[in-house]
């Protein structure tokens, strides 16, 4: 990836995408070589920023085609028709690629998607009137200095930044003893989340 390609203006979103999956910025550190994994489409109401590709995601290249993503569906209490169409959903993960395992599970997503890529596409995505935030690097992103100190505290505040954003923790089954010690996020949360779901697609 070069500076020229980098501020290259694209005609519509369709050319910028092909320039997105094409990336090879970081081939030399995957593991399993790119395969840049987003979700795009004009008209898009909803944003979800996550962290970046698991193994699973990258076989098939379906974003959230995996457990978590079963679970992240629930909470937003819509079908797998409804998450999968460009035109409601947009999918851009922090990291674009699966960035391989480390001693404590998968290795945080690379950099270069987000300073190569991200305010491209955000800039074709002027309906988006809610963002999901789905773990801390998201959160450190998108929320700056209105991120708590830790990812438990951040979701706490929900409220704090919600209707624009909702901060949630990672819907891994890893996560499932946090869930079990913050009750507070599937009986207050949740609800609230997917009543603004369903109010953004009307």
């Amino acid at each position: 990836m070069t500076d020229s390609t980098v501020l290259k203006r694209y005609p519509n979103l369709d050319s910028l995408l092909a320039d997105v999956r094409a990336c090879r910025a970081c081939e030399a550190h995957l593991p399993k070589g790119p395969r840049p994994i987003v979700q795009v489409g004009e008209g898009a109401r909803v944003l979800i920023v996550g962290q970046a590709p698991g193994a699973r995601v990258h076989a098939s290249g379906i974003p959230w085609d995996d457990a978590s993503g079963t679970r992240l569906r629930e909470w937003l209490g819509v079908d797998a028709n409804a998450f999968y169409d460009p035109a409601r959903f947009a999918i851009i993960p922090m990291g674009y690629c699966y960035p391989g395992r480390g001693n404590g599970g998968d290795l945080p997503p690379r950099t270069e998607c987000a300073d190569l890529w991200l305010d491209q596409l955000l800039a074709n995505l002027p309906d988006i009137e809610l963002t999901l935030l789905i773990g801390a690097y998201a959160q450190r992103h998108f929320l700056g200095a209105r991120r708590k100190a830790s990812l438990t505290a951040t979701v706490q505040a929900w409220r704090d930044v919600a209707p624009r954003y909702f901060p949630l923790p990672h819907p891994s089954p890893r996560n499932t003893p946090w869930l079990q010690r913050h009750p507070w996020f599937e009986q207050e949360l949740v609800p609230v989340l997917r009543a603004r779901i369903a109010q953004v697609f009307g």
